[in-house]
């Protein structure tokens, strides 16, 4: 029993060859290179012969990485072995359809890179293989099928996360057309996304052909391609015979086409028909393509435990290599020897370019890393932020200057200012959000601008990453925090990870706002209040942004949405639902949390806090959102009643954390108390008190108050597990200690004029 299947397979299609007997009648000559295989096909044996060599090329590159990664030279061994059957989308399809490919695509691949000459895709695999730094993709960061000039955006293995962006890239050239706007690739484009059988079950797969089909009922163009490589296996797991085509070929929304991946002429034609349905009538096409895994399901797995030898053979009897040249020697347009030779040519041009591939450098540093996670161009972004729209928007017709009202002159603006903003999410535009906040848009900018989505947070998700992609400044708008769970690896695993893995090559950046945190009196239960945003801060390169107050929010929109548009970032935007409508601060009626709009030119750069009460240096409160406000009430209460001058910082930006504004307040005050609505274990306060203990050092005093580690219950009980007026009075009395005492006896009320002086300064 031989364990090595490459080696077994590699030199079984030699023996076939070997001892192949040519037919007199199908001497080389008996079909030109010009002539169809078959009546009713338009695969021509040139073509043949194309699809044959980078079919060849797929399964060398599979060989050599195995050989490699025994030599500890390479690091992937995910090969595309028995899938060479898809490399006829990459020719039927064009260079400037964007594609979403599986990882089992690399015929595809390499067949697509002959719409482009220059493209030499063999040697570019190698080097990602190796994970050279010069992979013209990544950059070495990771084994993935991508490339610039071929439009093949690159995708990781979260299984079926890339289904929701390529459907939402399909409705945004759509989109384009209805507003008129230039697109970086011809108008009659289609997206293509490849995926195996297994990942079909996931529920990202099925929100995804859901959104499809649920796009085109409300009248919206789906230009898709999806390419289902069905081998019947996922790892080890076999696929039920059949529940392919039973789940797809009559599902409403897609028109299935079924097509055999081992017979290039079937499989030429049905996908060739596939891509006419989808760029003709712009509507889905379901292209399901039958193929066989070989080699396992990569280098480290074994087979064998799950597959006895015999299964594994006949298997490997059906390799898509020997299909194809059995179609070349019948049709005479070949030898066997002819065959053979170029066979071993392919080997030796691909073992070339992994020799050369080995030698080049590799990424060494964390910065070389690091590079284009999240790019931030400081001048430029203030420069952006800081351009006026040129239109005045009136708030005449607002209740009042609460955040809001705010935030929805701030949305004004944007749109205003950039013409290819989008605002979209549930409920947001003849309803204008469940709180308000978007009210009035759709009606300004229209409905190709503003509109509604389907319930679901993945495919929300994915139509902004897809509206990114053909530049569009999407603004999706999750309907609360807690709902960004159900969809979180859209963010973190897509969005986030695009100019990551590309280089900075590819960018979908994004303005997404989510109804946010706590202290809705009660109301909704943890589902509508939840101080949860550990995941969030966990994303690499995502910029996180709370404003407490709505003045602070329109400045800050404006460097989001420069973030977005300079450097291609995400920014999730969190707004305090609980602060939405509040207009007072201390007393009723005093309208101490109602502001003006800032300055057309006013921004707030990323990272910078605002401090209130900076005279004071008793002790700092760090915090934000609903904690501003809060602090800011214990902070009256402390300075009455206790004679301490708190100053609070309220931080603003959450990701990444201003680790020296945090060190100077602190160290100006000398104690320090934190003020988290979020939970203990996770909470922001934890990144604050490693960013105080890392630049200030041992010694200082440091308190926190922050919510419980517990989901949020309905009812009045919410508070009790969440931070309150009153612990922010004791915590900061505590760390205070006996100097509370002798000064309590020397408090005496402010005159009311410094009364009203403080609260217009606060």
């Amino acid at each position: 029993m031989n364990y090595n299947r490459s080696e077994v397979v590699d030199q079984n299609f030699l023996r076939i060859l070997e001892t192949w007997e040519d037919d007199p009648a199908a001497q080389p000559g008996a079909l030109t290179p010009d002539d169809r295989l078959a009546p009713s096909s338009r695969l021509t044996g040139r073509v043949l012969l194309e699809l044959f060599e980078s079919q060849m090329a797929s399964r060398h590159l599979d060989l050599v990485a195995r050989k490699l990664r025994q030599l500890d030279r390479a690091f992937y061994t995910i090969g595309s072995s028995g899938h060479e059957g898809n490399v006829v989308v990459g020719r039927v399809s064009r260079h400037t359809d964007p594609a979403f490919l599986h990882y089992r695509s690399g015929a595809l691949m390499i067949e697509r890179a002959r719409h482009l000459p220059a493209i030499d895709p063999i040697y570019d695999t190698t080097l990602s293989q190796v994970a050279s730094a010069e992979d013209p993709i990544s950059g070495g960061r990771h084994k993935v099928w991508g490339s610039k000039p071929l439009w093949i955006l690159p995708q990781t293995s979260t299984i079926a996360s890339h289904l929701p962006k390529s459907v939402g890239t399909a409705i945004a050239i759509w989109r384009a057309g209805k507003l008129q706007r230039e697109l970086p690739i011809p108008s009659d484009s289609i997206a293509i996304c490849s995926f195996g059988d297994a990942s079909t079950n996931h529920s990202t797969a099925q929100g995804a052909f859901n959104l499809a089909n649920w796009a085109q009922r409300r009248g919206w163009e789906v230009p898709i391609l999806f390419v289902c490589e069905d081998n019947g296996i996922g790892i080890s797991t076999d696929t039920p015979a059949g529940f392919i085509r039973e789940s797809f070929s009559a599902r409403p929304g897609l028109t299935y086409f079924g097509a055999d991946g081992l017979d290039l002429v079937d499989a030429y034609e049905i996908a060739a028909r596939a891509v006419d349905h989808a760029r003709t009538t712009r509507r889905p096409a379901f292209l399901h393509l039958s193929v066989v895994r070989m080699l396992g399901h990569a280098g480290s797995d074994v087979e064998f435990e799950y597959h006895s030898e015999v299964e594994i053979e006949l298997v490997e009897a059906e390799d898509p290599l020997l299909h194809t040249a059995r179609l070349v020697l019948d049709a005479g347009l070949l030898t066997a020897d002819q065959i053979r030779g170029r066979y071993e040519a392919t080997r030796m041009r691909v073992q070339e370019a992994a020799d050369r591939a080995v030698e080049r450098p590799r990424l060494e540093t964390k910065e070389q890393v690091m590079g284009p996670l999240a790019p931030y161009t400081p001048a430029a972004v203030t420069k952006e932020a800081s351009r006026k729209s040129g239109v005045h928007v009136s708030l005449e017709a607002k209740p009042g200057r609460h955040l809001a009202a705010l935030l929805n002159v701030g949305l004004h603006e944007l749109m205003t200012k950039y013409p290819e903003a989008i605002v979209f999410g549930e409920d947001v535009a003849k309803k204008g959000g469940v709180y308000n906040v978007t009210t009035g848009l759709q009606g300004r900018f229209g409905p190709e601008r503003v509109f509604d989505t389907l319930l679901d947070e993945q495919s929300i998700l994915g139509l902004a990453q897809g509206a990114a992609n053909m530049g569009f400044l999407p603004i999706p708008e999750i309907q609360y925090l807690a709902y960004f769970h159900n969809a979180c690896d859209q963010i973190r695993g897509e969005a986030s990870s695009l100019q990551y893995f590309s280089n900075d090559q590819y960018r979908n950046p994004m303005l997404l706002r989510m109804a946010s945190l706590a202290y809705q009196r009660g109301f909704g239960g943890h589902f509508h209040n939840d101080n949860s945003i550990t995941a969030l801060r966990d994303i690499p390169g995502l910029v996180l942004a709370c404003p407490s107050r709505g003045d602070d929010a329109i400045a800050m929109l404006r460097t989001c949405a420069a973030l977005a548009r300079v450097d291609g970032r995400i920014v999730a935007f969190l707004e305090p639902i609980a602060l939405y409508m509040t207009k007072d601060l201390h007393e009723p009626k005093d309208g101490g949390w109602q502001f003006d709009p800032p300055a057309a030119e006013v921004a707030i750069p990323l990272g910078e806090g605002r401090v209130y009460r900076p005279e004071h240096r008793d002790l700092v409160i760090f915090t934000y959102g609903n904690g501003a406000y809060l602090s800011l009430r214990a902070a009256r209460v402390l300075e009455r009643q206790h004679g301490v001058r708190a100053r609070i910082a309220d931080l603003r930006w959450l990701n990444p954390l201003n680790r020296l504004f945090i060190a100077e307040q602190a160290t100006q005050c000398g104690r320090v108390l934190i003020v988290d609505e979020g939970r203990r274990t996770g909470g922001l306060g934890e990144g604050i008190i490693t960013a105080i203990a890392e630049s200030c050092g041992p010694g200082l005093p440091v308190g926190r108050v922050c919510g419980e580690d517990t989901y949020i219950p309905l009812g009045p009980a919410a508070y009790s597990v969440l931070p309150s007026e009153g612990d922010i009075i004791r915590e900061a009395r505590a760390l205070m200690g006996a100097e509370v005492a002798e000064r309590r006896s020397s408090v005496r009320p402010l005159p009311l004029a410094a009364e009203r002086g403080r609260r217009a300064a606060e």
